[in-house]
């Protein structure tokens, strides 16, 4: 009932109002069963954006701290409203805690709900595309869901007038569906956790011509390659390359 009530009484109208989005491919998204939306990440306007302007009810993994609600009030605030509109807590420490806290998120695909991941696992802070995280891999080869690659463009916030953001006409392109169901029995190889994402990331790219960095963002963001020329990194696009062959397992 909440989330019918923010998106079409409240998200929607005023998506549609302020910045007029251009949405190309819509009818790319399966209109039941599982499927993950996997979306470049440019701006914190992304989830609300492309969320108002689908058809389908879309569930986005949010970390598991801001359920918490434990902050003041604005925290409980953030915590009732996430609740209310059936998100799902992740834990993203990492490795293998990050790895089980799928759980929640591989439900929702399992009840055929749409799931919208951002793979990059954080903003671009330059308007580039950055390498991929595998959790969109696990998820796609441990639900059997296809993957709807969406490129997201122009939602970056140019200006605010009177506090409200202004966009220059956002667009969402939708892709066709990808399919890795043929690699399910492979999903604990990591040379195909990575191959999958890369050719997701891949697909992206293609709707958004953004410019690929091969490295994570949060690295060039936060981490040990801030305030550094990643030029070294940059490459055309990623993906296009042969199915990794079976691991050999040694009698």
């Amino acid at each position: 009932m909440w989330y019918e009530f923010f998106k079409y009484a409240l998200f929607g109208p005023g998506v549609r109002a302020l910045w007029h989005p251009r949405v190309i491919g819509g009818d790319n998204i399966p209109a039941e069963g599982g499927v993950i939306l996997a979306c470049n990440h440019i701006s914190a306007l992304d989830p609300i954006i492309v969320a108002s302007m689908i058809d389908r009810k879309l569930t986005y993994p949010a970390k598991k701290e801001l359920f918490a609600g434990d902050k003041g009030f604005l925290s409980k605030v953030v915590a009732w409203f996430l609740r209310a509109v059936e998100q799902v807590p992740l834990d993203r420490s990492g490795g293998r805690t990050s790895v089980n806290a799928m759980g929640p998120v591989e439900r929702r695909l399992a009840e055929g709900g749409l799931v919208g991941i951002f793979p990059e696992g954080t903003r671009s802070h330059d308007g580039r595309l950055y390498k991929g995280k595998t959790g969109v891999a696990r998820l796609a080869l441990g639900s059997g869901a296809p993957v709807v690659p969406v490129g997201i463009s122009g939602t970056t916030v140019r200006r605010k007038v009177l506090g409200i953001p202004l966009l220059d006409h956002p667009t969402l392109v939708f892709g066709k569906p990808m399919h890795f169901d043929v690699l399910a029995d492979r999903s604990e190889e990591t040379a195909v956790l990575r191959w999958v994402t890369d050719e997701v990331m891949g697909a992206i790219s293609d709707l958004t011509g953004q410019n690929y960095v091969d490295v994570y963002g949060f690295r060039v963001k936060h981490g040990n390659l801030k305030g550094k020329d990643v030029s070294a990194f940059v490459k055309p696009r990623p993906g296009g390359k042969p199915v990794p062959p079976p691991r050999v397992t040694k009698a």
